[in-house]
């Protein structure tokens, strides 16, 4: 079994209180990972307990439930029928999950390369139906490089106090079983959509998969691919083609078209064919992280700088799409430091950093006001739809009514868990 890996560790050097000068305290925090089979991954792949909610990724909303990536874990099935008091139900064993889609039944997750199709059709019951393997070559985690046999599915903290004399053991090393890292490296993940239609679930803003046509896409940093899903338990690979424009973050469907955001700007691809997409259009920006939404004439991206993306814009760009072939930009608003976002009606809800959830008029595209703000928390992810908007923050899930848009307020919460 091949474990090479580059070893990253992180030493504290401390004078130990009573000894020679020539002893020397190290303290280390090491993170050890935990290996399984694929085929033991596999059978546990199904409904269970539900767990703490620690480090949130991608959001899915669909009928009363909101199933929530746990990074690189699996998947939350959380119960909203009542907004005031959501219920964390189960949770499904998915490691190196970090994208999802829900469409009907079924709902569709990575789990590292492999692509992975569940049917949630009863949640309490859920059970792995298939497994495309090797469709995403690209997912891996910085610096390591995955066994082909095995697959991580924790990491254990391990703490530990080295004593060693300098004149005996100038260079030294700790004896270590397999792999062990300074802090759980973070499977690659750089994306942000919101999309919805007919039995498939409306995603959030920060999705690399997107449901269309009875297709299932997916981008990675470059790439864009076709899944048919006409059979809805069963995908089948189709095609992949090259982005050209790289460092690509979002995709979101809307009508015909697919919005696809990079760090550098929005592509728009048409799905007449839905098994060869074609770019129909381009609108290009200063460099930053860009989720991107779309809804009639008019695409809204938000623009966040300071981040791994580069750039220093953080601002919202309103974009006239009546010309997919050539859009235009009708304004930009300045915000703070602005993340996910989602539309319902002609109100626009974006996740504006610590200044928490922001509700805007967008009747007029090029006149956008501030409604009301939502703060006491920081806001990462939103999705809004019929009065009620989840909102994934830094320290836990909120549930938002604004069925009176005046008094629009927090009315249920479930509260992160950190180790």
């Amino acid at each position: 079994m091949n474990k090479s890996i580059l070893v990253m560790l992180v030493v504290v050097l401390f004078a130990a209180a009573g000894c020679t000068k020539d002893t020397v305290t190290e303290s280390y925090t090491f993170y050890r990972p935990v290996y399984q089979t694929k085929a033991e991954v596999r059978t546990h792949i199904m409904a269970d307990l539900p767990a703490p909610v620690a480090l949130p990724g991608k959001i899915v909303r669909k009928d009363q439930y909101i199933y929530l990536n746990e990074l690189n874990k699996g998947v939350h099935i959380i119960d909203v029928s009542n907004p005031a008091n959501p219920v964390n139900r189960y949770f499904i064993a998915i490691p190196g999950c970090v994208d999802i889609a829900v469409n009907g039944n079924y709902l569709y997750a990575d789990c590292y390369t492999d692509l992975v199709t569940i049917d949630i059709s009863n949640p309490a019951t859920a059970q792995l139906k298939k497994v495309n393997e090797a469709v995403f070559p690209h997912r891996y985690y910085e610096g390591f490089v995955a066994d082909t046999s095995s697959v991580i599915v924790k990491w254990v903290r391990v703490d530990t106090v080295v004593k060693y004399n300098l004149k005996e053991n100038l260079t030294h090393q700790l004896t270590m079983k397999d792999v062990w890292w300074a802090s759980p490296p973070m499977f690659w993940s750089a994306a942000y959509s919101s999309g919805a239609g007919g039995s498939y679930g409306t995603a959030g803003s920060m999705a690399r998969f997107a449901l269309q046509n009875n297709r299932l896409y997916t981008v990675s940093l470059s790439d864009l691919k076709v899944f048919n899903i006409q059979q809805a338990s069963s995908p089948d690979f189709v095609t992949a083609q090259s982005l050209s424009l790289g460092d690509i973050e979002t995709i979101f469907p809307y009508r015909q078209q697919l919005f696809i955001g990079s760090r550098s700007g929005m592509t728009i691809y048409n799905t007449a064919n839905p098994d060869q997409p074609s770019k129909q259009g381009q609108f290009l920006h200063s460099r930053s992280c860009d989720p991107v939404i779309a809804d009639e004439d008019y695409a809204y991206v938000t623009l966040w700088g300071g981040s791994i993306c580069g750039g220093f814009s953080n601002q919202l760009d309103v974009i006239n799409i009546a010309d997919l072939s050539a859009p235009t930009l009708v304004k930009s608003y300045p915000l703070t430091s602005p993340k996910g976002l989602s539309k319902d009606g002609n109100l626009l809800f974006v996740c504006d950093g610590a200044e928490g959830l922001k509700i805007m008029d967008v009747t007029s595209p090029g006149a956008v006001s501030l409604i009301k703000t939502i703060n006491g928390f920081e806001g990462k992810d939103v999705i809004a739809q019929n009065g009620l908007a989840i909102v994934t923050a830094k320290d836990g899930l909120y549930c938002i009514d604004y069925t009176n848009l005046q008094n629009a307020r927090l009315v249920g919460k479930i509260q992160l868990i950190k180790d």
